[in-house]
């Protein structure tokens, strides 16, 4: 094995899309909030209908309306299950006839096949480009959700967010699992930005949470008035008004509400979305840079305009073999740097969320020139 010297290691070598780097003060957050014989009982192993844990989840609801600047009106909801369960939620409350999904890569198509599969609606449109390029809605009569990623995690392409001319009536509903936290975006372009806490927000997985229009909220009420058979556990209503209370519906984790709230305050501190936004952007760009001086390197995005700052992919020529690359780093501390496994190409997969220093970013790039030059 190629030996990298201790001098450019990274301090922290986590750079995974996901679960990511979670910063030391969410573990003593946890711990804080878990240990006996404070100044207050400890908050973990307790009730989630209870004060205190109801007093986390109205922080979290509250600082991240402050931090994606949530137009007035707009609630900010959540549910067990992750982005993944949010799709057969939107499903089930928020497609009256027809879904069109813009397809340009995993996560996106698996949003699609879920409106594709379910009994009740239409099959959907679909618009797709091929992975490292980006589909935009094309507005359709009948259609009344228009679906994409804010960033596809699985490519590193990013995707503007706005509302389609020709639309009016419709949801406009936005997967922002990896981007919300880390990228700028006007809410009142969307009805639905709905994400999960473990990528920019350096929390575990296993929740969703959505800034919902009231136009969204109102559609989803229609819905189940109209006598549609909704599971409990998947029913948008029942978590809206179970959020209203600052609670879930069944339990959720509360390590992840507790580092979730931790990394939403830090946010703030730092500046809030403004700050996460210019630092993904220079981290990512750091990357960008290197690509583009480095003759064994590409970036897979060839858009400019849609490379992602939370995401970035990297294709390396053939004659340089990325898995034993990748491994080399693992064995250093430097992880999951790997590409999406279904995307199948010789690439790396860097995620730069706001929790990443850039100095460990550039610290990785030292490290990634002493093994190709050695």
């Amino acid at each position: 094995m190629t030996s990298i010297p201790a001098h450019l290691l990274p301090r922290d070598g986590r750079f995974g899309s996901g679960p990511s780097k979670i910063r030391q003060a969410q573990v003593d957050a946890l711990a804080r909030l878990g240990a006996t014989g404070g100044a207050a009982p400890p908050l973990l192993g307790t009730s989630h209908r209870q004060a205190p844990v109801r007093a986390v989840v109205g922080s979290v609801r509250a600082g991240l309306a402050e931090l994606l600047g949530a137009p007035e009106g707009y609630e900010i909801v959540l549910g067990n299950g992750g982005s993944t369960a949010f799709w057969d939620a939107a499903a089930f409350g928020l497609v009256e006839r027809r879904a069109q999904h813009c397809v340009f890569g995993e996560f996106s198509s698996k949003f699609a096949e879920v409106t594709r599969s379910a009994p009740f609606v239409d099959d959907p449109s679909v618009v797709s480009a091929a992975p490292g390029g980006v589909a935009l809605p094309e507005p359709t009569e009948g259609v009344d959700v228009y679906a994409w990623p804010h960033n596809e995690t699985s490519t590193g392409a990013m995707a503007p967010v706005y509302r389609p001319r020709g639309a009016e009536g419709a949801l406009v509903v936005i997967d922002a699992t990896s981007a919300a936290g880390g990228v700028a975006v006007d809410l009142a372009e969307t009805d639905v930005y709905y994400f999960a806490p473990q990528k920019s927000f350096a929390s575990d997985g296993g929740l969703w949470l959505a800034a919902l229009s009231p136009a969204a909220v109102e559609r989803a009420e229609r819905v189940k008035a109209s006598g549609r058979w909704i599971p409990a556990s998947l029913d948008l209503v029942t978590a809206i008004e179970n959020s209203r209370k600052d609670q879930t519906y069944n339990t959720p984790a509360l390590a992840t509400l507790v580092m979730l709230d931790e990394q939403v305050r830090w946010l703030l501190e730092q500046g809030g979305l403004a700050w996460a936004d210019a630092r993904t952007r220079e981290s990512s760009g750091l990357i960008h840079a290197w690509a583009q001086r480095r003759p064994e390197a590409s970036l897979f995005v060839a858009d400019p305009h849609h490379r992602s700052q939370v995401v970035t992919t990297i294709d390396l020529d053939e004659g340089v073999d990325a898995a034993a690359l990748i491994a080399t780093l693992r064995e250093h501390g430097v992880v999951d740097v790997d590409p999406y496994r279904k995307l199948g190409r010789n690439q790396l997969r860097v995620a730069t969320f706001p929790a990443v220093e850039p100095a460990d970013v550039e610290a990785l790039l030292a490290c990634l020139d002493h093994l190709l030059d050695g």
